[in-house]
């Protein structure tokens, strides 16, 4: 048994020892997740491209089931882009997280939408990790790196 819990925990340190949370210029990550507040409650949807070691430009989706307008069906759906400015390399963080203040700019249903945030990845290997947003929406979810 003590052999093969020192295998999950040497399998589990190498899977994590190159995660890498924000690399910079042509870094890409896509997040999927939950909404919690804000409009409504929905599901998430970003994509962000790094343009160098302090910005990200990208888009997201959020459609949502309930909570906006008394459930108006012309505004279920939020398409926005955004814009992240990494504090990775400001805050001396570890290589594993990323924390990034931003702004949505987007349309809502018939409607002009604007929201900004703080948001948090910590990532477990170099493919899959968490995030957290908060700010005019709130978001929890998975992270990939392409």
């Amino acid at each position: 048994m003590k052999k093969l819990i020192f295998m999950f925990t040497m399998l589990f340190f190498g899977a994590t020892a190159n995660a890498q949370a924000w690399t910079g210029k042509g870094d890409q990550k896509i997040q999927l997740g939950l909404n919690a507040w804000g409009y409504g409650t929905g599901v998430t949807g970003t994509y962000d491209y790094g343009l160098n070691k302090l910005l990200s430009i990208g888009g997201g989706l959020n459609a949502y089931f309930d909570g906006y307008k008394n459930n108006d069906k012309d505004n279920k759906v939020f398409i926005f882009g955004r814009l992240n400015f990494h504090l990775q390399d400001a805050l001396n963080l570890p290589s594993k997280w990323d924390i990034y203040p931003g702004v949505d700019l987007g349309v809502l249903g018939k409607e002009f939408g604007i929201g900004a945030h703080i948001g948090a990845r910590y990532y477990f290997n170099d493919k899959v990790g968490v995030f957290a947003e908060v700010g005019n929406n709130g978001s929890i979810g998975v992270s990939f790196n392409l």
